[in-house]
């Protein structure tokens, strides 16, 4: 018998799985052209939903529980619309379907009110067994996502989805019984997390093409104030070493043009096209306490809370150069999927090496911060900074540990620097 904590994680997990798939589509995309062999994806993940709410809550949950009434539909025309045994296919694109953004609600609210049944007590078999049928019917259809992209030769996906951090008291910072840490690292101080969601990966160069190609350096509301000042200054409209030939994009490695990896993370990017990147996606910079707990924190109490331990890197207490691409070793990024073995306690992929990431916060000193005697190292770029996190292919290993901040302006674009996103609500 699958174990009730195991049961809502899949619920969770298959529903995520599924945004993830259509996460980066626009909404054209997600309707797309009327096919024999495809379903309209916005159609299809309300179909997804409403197969779950039928079988779990308006069936199965009737009887769970005997002092409970049938659970009363969340949408009264979601029979109508997404029964695909009364839905003729071919009529499925002509249907007045809720927008994306209703949709998503949709979605998450049977999701809520199954976890909720899960939650009121040991649910009897007939419970269980419809919700494995819901899970598993939805991850048929999550396969079925990943051939309707390839059908429609949309984008490939690369990204890892999101991890779940629980929030709590988080202490950000070195500790003293490190044998060397640099004064803005000091010392490690309490702090209070709401819970988040953050990227598995660091964006792509695919994902940041879609930006790009989207007129995303021409849209004002994508950018700041700040932003849109700088992106008018340099007269930009494409990440700095990047160039457009024939129907693709080329980026510049060293002195040698070369197609652009969809699946490697984009770097040479600054902190103000990271910020207009999010604010296209729906998504925000994580914070770099939130960065460092992703990297750094472990789960407690079946992942409702964080453990007071931290990692000293995102796999563990003890240097290990297979688990991430550092030292100049790859002479370059590797893909976002790649080193598994480096994975945070939460499933945080590359948080050391690859690619340096930009976080939200500005450059600050950590309460009762007393100068090193190297005393221009930290002190003199206070506020005018942004942190970044993690490392890149070409640091040094000895150099890095979960806690190591770095710092830049937030116009620079040289640096092997890109950056991961966060959900804007967990």
């Amino acid at each position: 018998m699958v174990s009730l904590p195991s049961l809502a994680d899949w619920v969770v997990d298959a529903r995520q799985r599924t945004l993830d798939l259509v996460a980066d589509l626009s909404d054209q995309q997600l309707l797309g052209p009327s096919l024999a062999i495809i379903n309209p994806l916005l159609w299809e993940i309300g179909h997804v939903a409403w197969f779950q709410e039928k079988w779990v809550l308006r069936h199965a949950g009737c009887h769970a529980f005997a002092a409970k009434a049938c659970h009363p539909a969340l949408r009264p025309d979601a029979d109508a619309l997404y029964d695909s045994a009364a839905v003729a296919h071919d009529t499925r694109w002509d249907l007045s379907l809720p927008s994306r953004e209703q949709t998503l609600a949709y979605m998450e609210g049977v999701k809520t009110c199954v976890l909720d049944e899960l939650a009121r007590g040991k649910p009897d078999a007939e419970l269980v067994y419809f919700v494995l049928l819901s899970v598993f019917h939805e991850d048929m259809h999550t396969e079925a996502f990943t051939y309707t992209r390839q059908t429609l030769s949309y984008p490939p996906l690369a990204g890892l989805g999101d991890a779940f951090i629980p929030g709590g008291m988080f202490l950000l910072g070195a500790t003293p019984d490190e044998p060397f840490v640099f004064d803005n690292e000091k010392w490690a101080h309490p702090v209070t997390l709401k819970p988040f969601a953050i990227a598995r990966a660091p964006v792509t160069q695919g994902e940041f093409t879609a930006f790009v190609e989207e007129d995303g350096y021409q849209r004002r509301e994508m950018w700041s104030e700040e932003g849109w000042r700088w992106r008018e200054g340099a007269g930009t409209v494409h990440p700095v070493y990047w160039q457009s030939q024939g129907s693709g994009w080329w980026r510049r490695d060293f002195d040698r043009w070369v197609p652009l990896e969809p699946h490697r993370p984009v770097l040479h990017v600054n902190w103000y096209e990271a910020e207009a990147y999010c604010r296209w996606a729906g998504r925000r910079l994580p914070t770099e306490a939130e960065w460092e707990a992703a990297a750094s924190a472990e789960p407690a109490d079946g992942g409702q809370s964080l453990s007071p331990r931290k990692r000293r890197f995102p796999w563990g207490d003890l240097p290990d150069r297979q688990r991430a691409n550092l030292d100049g070793a790859s002479l370059g990024c590797v893909d976002v999927a790649a080193l598994p073995g480096g994975d945070s306690a939460f499933g945080c992929r590359q948080l050391l090496g690859n690619v340096w990431e930009w976080t939200a916060s500005d450059f600050l000193p950590y309460p009762g911060f007393v100068v090193d005697p190297y005393q221009e190292y930290s002190q003199p770029w206070w506020n005018t900074h942004k942190v970044l996190r993690g490392g890149c292919w070409a640091t040094r290993a000895r150099l890095l540990r979960n806690t190591w901040r770095n710092f830049y302006r937030p116009d620079r674009r040289d640096v092997w620097a890109g950056f991961r996103t966060c959900a804007l609500e967990a």
